[in-house]
């Protein structure tokens, strides 16, 4: 794939290790990888960037994971991008808010890498990774 073709994720997290190790394993997987490393900047960096997929933290700073997701899918312009999130917190009542906010899919940490990457080309429609 071209990087003109690549698929764009843009990842808000604010725990930098996590941040660096999802763009790391992005990237490898053939992605082009935009951060916030807060909600608001992550709701900010949608809006402008419009990528094809958003890997959502719910902890954030300055506006939750549930706030900003909500935000996108309720404007027509962002609705279509398809957002995962991937948080710590396992309760069933966060899954469950996070799908009624919109959120496309729930995955808790740690995550299996591998699986993620399936996800995204899943929701984004794109082949196997590039091979290397």
């Amino acid at each position: 794939m071209s990087d003109a073709a690549k698929k764009r994720v843009l990842i808000v997290e604010d725990e930098p290790d996590t941040a660096l190790l999802l763009r790391r394993r992005l990237e490898a997987e053939g992605f082009q990888v935009l951060n916030g490393t807060d909600g608001l900047e992550g709701l900010n960096v949608a809006r402008r960037e419009k990528p094809d997929c958003i890997v959502l933290d719910l902890m954030l700073p300055r506006m939750d994971g549930f706030k900003v997701c909500s935000m996108l899918k309720l404007d027509s312009r962002f609705r279509p991008i398809p957002i995962i999130m991937l948080t710590a917190r396992a309760h069933a009542e966060d899954r469950k808010r996070a799908l009624d906010v919109g959120a496309d899919v729930f995955l808790t940490k740690p995550c299996d890498m591998k699986q993620l990457a399936m996800k995204i080309r899943e929701l984004v429609n794109v082949g196997s990774p590039p091979v290397s």
